[in-house]
């Protein structure tokens, strides 16, 4: 009985044996694979390759193991069949009617997605609940879709590793996981470079055969479901093959060879795609252009008095032991900003409080996520392959802006209206000494307001002044790092605080509210006794968007900036081409701070500033400097455009938009100096150079 009933699993699991097998013996025969292989590794890369393919469809196959789990007939009797619909239609019609529910809380598609699930689910229950004379014809049709979803999953992966083996000669990696992050570029580059209309004709007609040689060789199967016991028995048999395969998988993966090619090929890219999830790293010594490291390092220094990574930082005026509170501020592009060009007045503090200001006019992000503006505030360096240093293993006891102050006396906390635990921000700042205020440290009467991503801005600045008042009394200066959270999809805010209504759901709304609320912030703070020995600086974390018509569009970094102090801080803007990187070591000049320094950034008021910006995706690595913008990406590629301002009203400071012209004759030394750059940091983070 039981081998009767995983029927489906061995015809399914076959085909994808015979897949994998198909896919590795291309890769040995494919040009990129530059390696020879004797008789005996190609047998020892196939046994190993089907040992893994065998562990990995075991847990893969684990929807299909529920789907028959549930499979029942008991089910539909009264009044067990009426009530699991009821349920079914409720939730259905929760997630339809229900305004603020948790799936639109998430915004994006996952609403829509749930209601097609949920709905789909309820009807053709429905379906089997009423008309049982047709269950087993229903009951077929549902297990056709289930056996095509899982044979195109197995089609469509096996399409990917080629083409990703086809560009890179390696399986998955962080670059598998950027592409589903740039869903759009991935796409279009597909589109522009495959004939993809025959490759998804041949892929569906592959599917419709395979799915139909399944389906009529295991359909019997469902005429006769097993009972309770059989479930128990043939479950816990899954279980044990799933410990097993937990087992067996990182077994395989210690059986190494010298040769790169054969590591590649007997692997599957599945766990290596679930590995580079979670280590969110690309190696970039194995993936981008280098030079010697010694010249790398000696190019890159160069900007610096003192041509070595540790430097002494020496003011020749007393040091200022003025309180400092950083403000990062969520999703805020610099076009939002009346200053850019914006005309819709949805930052009207914060264009006052720029005129205020110490305002940096040409400063550009160095990436598009949150964690990577954190990261630039914090530890000062260019952006590096992969992801953020925050959301990595090895993120801790790194010399940051936090252990400067904190070698001054200063208490240093990290202030986050939502759970810090999100993008693994608790850990890093934890583990770099920080103390943490965050949606935890609330009581339920200090929210009016908040959304799956937090506490409501206001909420979180009222927050900010108790934390401060208490500091203050401690008699030690304090930095605070806030970041907000409301300029973030679905944008919902309290009702009544501006003129878009809390429910509208709008990037502007969003925008508007986040300055309301920092504006609420400064009212209560000169309150403060603290106030007028404080410094602020307002920052953006990165830009609403990043896609644009290049890898990296100008005006999709560009990020307002500025640093306000009341009678220390004289109203002036600096216009020279600076980087996020640059704002903290600058701040630290201003207040006089003599310290040993590992920072990457420059003071731009220092007399060897030299003007430049890194911006980075995950994979492509960009130089902004003498009006070029050199990009470097995986299998050591290299572009490079001249910068135009793009001719409009705007001053020449408040210009973002230029064009990008692809140059088909590159400045080498551009090139040079980003290699640079970028291998100088990967080098010095890889061997904990960068550590305090």
């Amino acid at each position: 009985m039981y081998l009767q009933k995983i029927k489906p699993f061995i015809y399914l699991g076959g085909f994808y044996l015979l897949i994998s097998l198909i896919i590795r013996i291309i890769f040995f025969f494919h040009p990129i694979t530059t390696a020879s292989f004797g008789v005996f590794e190609v047998i020892k890369v196939l046994l190993l390759g089907m040992v893994n393919d065998v562990f990995v469809f075991i847990p893969a196959s684990s929807f299909l193991v529920f789907y028959f789990l549930f499979l029942s007939n008991s089910k539909y009797k009264n009044p067990y069949g009426h009530i699991i619909l009821g349920i079914l239609i409720l939730f259905f019609l929760y997630i339809l009617l229900i305004p603020n529910n948790i799936f639109r809380q998430y915004g994006g598609p996952v609403t829509k997605i749930a209601l097609t699930f949920v709905g789909i689910k309820a009807f053709f229950f429905g379906l089997m609940l009423f008309l049982p004379t047709k269950r087993i014809q229903i009951r077929n049709v549902l297990y056709c879709i289930i056996i095509s979803l899982y044979v195109l999953l197995i089609v469509f992966n096996a399409v990917s590793e080629y083409f990703f083996y086809n560009e890179f000669g390696v399986r998955y990696n962080f670059i598998a996981v950027d592409y589903l992050i740039y869903t759009n570029e991935v796409i279009g580059n597909i589109m522009e470079s495959y004939p993809v209309a025959p490759l998804f004709i041949a892929i569906f007609l592959i599917t419709a055969g395979v799915t139909w040689f399944i389906y009529k060789k295991t359909k019997d199967e469902l005429l006769t479901l097993p009972n309770l016991k059989q479930k128990f028995g043939l479950l816990s048999m899954y279980i044990v093959s799933i410990g097993i395969s937990l087992v067996v998988l990182p077994a395989t993966e210690q059986i190494r060879s010298s040769n790169v090619f054969a590591n590649e090929i007997q692997s599957n890219g599945i766990p290596k795609f679930y590995w580079a999830f979670t280590h969110n790293e690309l190696d970039y010594f194995q993936f981008y252009s280098q030079i010697d490291q010694k010249q790398a390092e000696q190019n890159f220094l160069s900007q610096y008095p003192q041509h070595t990574l540790t430097r002494n930082i020496i003011s020749e005026q007393p040091e200022l032991k003025k309180n400092v509170v950083l403000i990062s501020i969520e999703s805020l592009s610099a076009d939002f900003m009346e200053h850019y060009g914006n005309t819709q007045k949805i930052t009207p503090f914060l264009d006052s409080l720029a005129n205020q200001s110490l305002m940096f006019t040409n400063l550009y992000a160095t990436g598009n996520r949150t964690v990577r503006g954190l990261e630039a505030l914090t530890l000062c360096i260019p952006p590096t392959a992969g992801e953020s240093i925050i959301k990595r293993d090895d993120n801790k006891n790194k010399f940051t802006t936090g252990s400067v102050f904190k070698s001054k006396g200063y208490d240093v906390k990290f202030l986050y209206g939502g759970y810090s635990y999100f993008d693994n921000m608790e850990d890093f700042f934890g583990g770099n000494g920080y103390d943490i205020v965050d949606r935890n440290s609330f009581k339920p009467e200090e929210i009016t307001f908040a959304n799956v991503w937090g506490v409501a801005d206001e909420d979180m600045a009222k927050k900010a002044i108790q934390v401060m008042n208490q500091e203050a009394k401690s008699g030690k200066p304090f930095f605070n790092h806030w970041m907000t959270v409301s300029n973030h999809r679905p944008f919902t805010y309290p009702d009544g605080r501006i003129d878009i209504p809390g429910n509208a759901k709008s990037r502007d709304g969003g925008v508007k509210y986040t300055d309301y609320s920092i504006r609420k912030f400064f009212e209560m703070a000169k309150k403060q006794d603290w106030y007028k020995n404080t410094v602020f600086v307002i920052i953006a974390d990165h830009c609403a968007s990043s896609a644009g018509k290049t890898e990296l569009p100008m005006d999709k970094y560009r990020i307002p900036a500025m640093i306000f102090s009341e009678g220390f801080i004289q109203p002036q803007k600096f216009d020279q081409l600076m980087s996020q990187i640059d704002v903290m070591p600058t701040l630290f000049g201003m207040l006089n701070f003599s310290y040993t320094s590992k920072f990457l950034g420059q003071d731009v008021f220092k007399p060897e500033f030299r003007p430049k910006a890194y911006v980075a995706t995950y994979q492509d690595l960009g130089l902004i400097k003498d009006n070029h913008l050199t990009i470097i990406s995986p299998v050591k590629k290299a572009k490079q455009y001249s910068l135009v301002p793009e001719k409009n009203n705007l001053t020449p400071e408040f210009n973002i938009y230029y064009d990008e012209n692809l140059l088909k004759t590159p400045e080498q030394k551009l090139i040079i100096d980003a290699v640079s750059a970028y291998q100088s940091t990967s080098y010095w983070l890889k061997t904990k150079q960068l550590n305090r």
